[in-house]
């Protein structure tokens, strides 16, 4: 069985907005609507579990209302942080459900169908998988000097979602104390000594934090009116953003 947690918790601090990030409009619709749907797009039969501070959840089901939003899903609380959102919504899992749980930012709404099926597949098989992108940057180190130093590029990769782990493991992991160490869903696992392996994500699953990404957002629906980022629409897409040379280790 498949189960997504989408978890939308923000109040839209950095970007600048009134209304929390994740209800802003994009496309004609709120962000978090676009995000449901590629899951369900995905899979017709998704399990979806919805993570949402109990003081937005009224305003949410205001905006289903007048959006016509009908997608089936399960509601659970959002904590006072990540982690704690997470537990939630991993409690709302059945304790004996079988399967795999994907872990999703409720303001990634660009995730195509097949980085969610790599991340599925791959985890079918490891029990854990991730979606990555190489970095085109450069970067320097600057924990020991006073100018920093230049790390190779080519050993580090940019973490997306979702994050896609076997469902007992995700509810072991996250009956461990919060750590300042764990920085995404993929570190909680990790520090049970279970291995992660990397999948391919995709250039355009942008996480919506600021308004120049609210922007970027904006100028990608423009430039595929469909919303579906099969493969020939990323032909397009790819015109666009910078050129990715050297594909991700798989594992």
């Amino acid at each position: 069985m498949k189960y997504v947690i989408i978890v939308a918790g923000g109040k839209g601090l950095r970007m600048g907005a009134d209304i929390p990030k994740q209800f802003l409009p994009v496309g004609g619709k709120p962000v978090l609507m676009h995000t449901i749907s590629r899951f369900r797009t995905y899979d017709k039969d998704m399990n979806i579990v919805l993570v949402l501070p109990k003081e937005q959840q009224a305003y949410w089901q205001k905006l289903c209302g007048e959006y016509h939003f009908g997608e089936e899903y399960r509601l659970a609380d959002g904590g006072a942080s990540r982690f704690q959102s997470c537990r939630n919504g991993l409690s709302a899992i059945p304790d004996n459900a079988v399967g795999l749980v994907a872990i999703h930012d409720g303001v990634r709404p660009f995730v195509s169908t097949e980085t969610i099926a790599r991340c599925f597949d791959r985890a079918e098989k490891t029990k854990a998988a991730i979606p990555v992108l190489p970095v085109t940057d450069t970067l320097r180190y600057t924990g020991d000097a006073p100018g920093g130093r230049n790390v190779q590029r080519g050993d580090y990769r940019t973490v997306q979602t979702p994050q896609v782990f076997d469902i007992q493991l995700a509810k072991r992991a996250y009956r461990q104390d919060e750590n300042p160490a764990f920085t995404d869903d993929a570190s909680v696992v990790e520090s049970l000594g279970h291995p992660v392996t990397m999948v391919e994500g995709n250039r355009e699953n942008i996480k919506i934090t600021t308004p120049f990404d609210l922007q970027v957002a904006k100028t990608l629906l423009a430039l595929n009116t469909s919303f579906s980022f099969r493969r020939h629409d990323d032909r397009c897409l790819k015109q666009c953003l910078p050129d990715e040379n050297n594909k991700p280790a798989e594992d």
